[in-house]
């Protein structure tokens, strides 16, 4: 039933055919009603196995303790993929690769689904732009930093002249916009958007948002590669919008197999029941702590800074390859020592210098926080889930906001 996405896969890569022959045959005499479902995070995994239970087969693609943002999949990988009958991954621009690997993988059999579709762009915005080195410059682009942020109608190029009225950008003998003196005195340059502010081309493809209106323009469709512009990721930490999450789930393994629709919709309502338990036990850690904030190595925890008033002071960003500068570290420091904080959060899958020098440098105790990307060989070897990963970081956050 599989053979045309290998053959899909095979025309790009033709070595791969022999490799996979034997245990083709044999997978697609298996379990001829059950359905083979691979995710990324592991929180897809856990929800397609309790919302589908015996009629699922599921793996995450992702090897234990691999890191969300950077990983890259194998041939094996998009074989193993091209195989199977489900494929959930969040979107968002989180896992890259997919973007790249669409074509080969959107065959007949093989359905992709982006989980993070069921979650409103409101809800989307709740999570915070991951920006928590103390400055909000633009992460996608450092080109607008010439500390001009304050660019009031688009004058983005204005080096040291925003004083410049309705048209004398240019107007101090500079010859620099040659193709367009037509719009040298504020009668015709902002006539077309002022996608060319001031005839310059360097911003050739940011110019369009020159004005306040369109300046985020690029955040509403740039959901590719690994730039997740200033929409957080990581919705599966929020107990709340992983029923979203659970609801993409259950709904795409109701379409493959209707004659179910009634088991897969009892077992997504028992999940949905400890999502709302969890939620409730994050209400009321929110209502105990007396701290303001945690410390943590990456910015993955935004949705409990919007859901709960637990906020995060993340040494990196959005992304773990996303460090601060010299002066977000100085200020990041200076802000915990400020707070007097005693915990560091650290994840199960970060391993970051800058934490162990900042740890160092304030004199504080590592505490566990897990993102839950990823299971590590001891959470297998544990026999962790999703929710006893979750009530232990519930208990790290505890010791940290020091909760009375």
């Amino acid at each position: 039933m599989k053979k045309k996405a290998l053959l899909l896969l095979a025309a790009t890569a033709p070595w791969i055919l022999a490799a996979c022959n034997t245990s083709d045959s044999s997978s697609s005499e298996n379990n001829e009603n059950t359905l083979d479902v691979y995710t990324t995070v592991y929180p897809l995994q856990y929800f397609t196995e309790e919302i589908g239970g015996e009629y699922v087969n599921v793996e995450t693609i992702y090897p234990p303790g691999a890191d969300e943002h950077t990983f890259e999949p194998s041939q094996r990988d998009m074989i193993d993929l091209a195989e199977g009958d489900l494929f959930f991954y969040i979107g968002l621009g989180l896992e890259g690769f997919v973007d790249n690997a669409t074509d080969v993988l959107q065959s007949e059999d093989l359905t992709m689904v982006a989980t993070a579709d069921y979650v409103s762009d409101a809800e989307l915005g709740e999570g915070g732009d991951g920006h928590n080195h103390g400055e909000e410059e633009h992460a996608e682009g450092e080109e607008h930093a010439h500390d001009e942020e304050e660019h009031a109608e688009g004058e983005d190029h204005a080096h040291g002249e925003e004083e410049h009225a309705e048209g004398e950008e240019h107007a101090h003998g500079e010859e620099e916009h040659a193709e367009g003196e037509e719009h040298a005195h504020g009668e015709e340059e902002h006539a077309e958007g002022e996608e060319h502010a001031h005839g310059e081309e360097e911003h050739a493809e940011g110019e369009e948002h020159a004005h306040d209106e369109e300046e985020h323009a690029h955040e509403e469709e740039g959901h590719e590669g690994h730039d997740h512009g200033d929409t957080d990721p990581h919705l599966w930490l929020d107990p709340v919008l992983s029923q979203s999450l659970a609801e993409s789930i259950k709904d795409s393994l109701v379409e493959k197999m209707p004659e179910q629709e009634a088991y897969f919709n009892e077992n997504y309502e028992e999940l949905v029941a400890q999502l709302d338990e969890l939620n409730h036990e994050f209400e009321e850690l929110a209502a105990a702590v007396t701290l303001d904030q945690f410390f943590v190595s990456h910015a993955a925890f935004g949705y409990w800074e919007s859901r709960y008033g637990l906020n995060q002071q993340a040494i990196a960003g959005l992304s773990t390859t996303d460090e601060p500068s010299q002066r977000e570290l100085t200020e990041i420091v200076e802000s915990a020592r400020s707070q007097n904080l005693e915990h560091i959060l650290v994840e199960q899958n970060v391993s970051s210098s800058l934490t162990d020098v900042i740890q160092v440098e304030i004199g504080a105790e590592a505490l566990p926080l897990h993102n839950l990307s990823t299971l590590t060989e001891e959470d297998i070897e544990n026999e962790e889930t999703y929710f006893t990963l979750m009530e232990r970081n519930i208990e790290s956050l505890r010791t940290a906001m020091k909760a009375e």
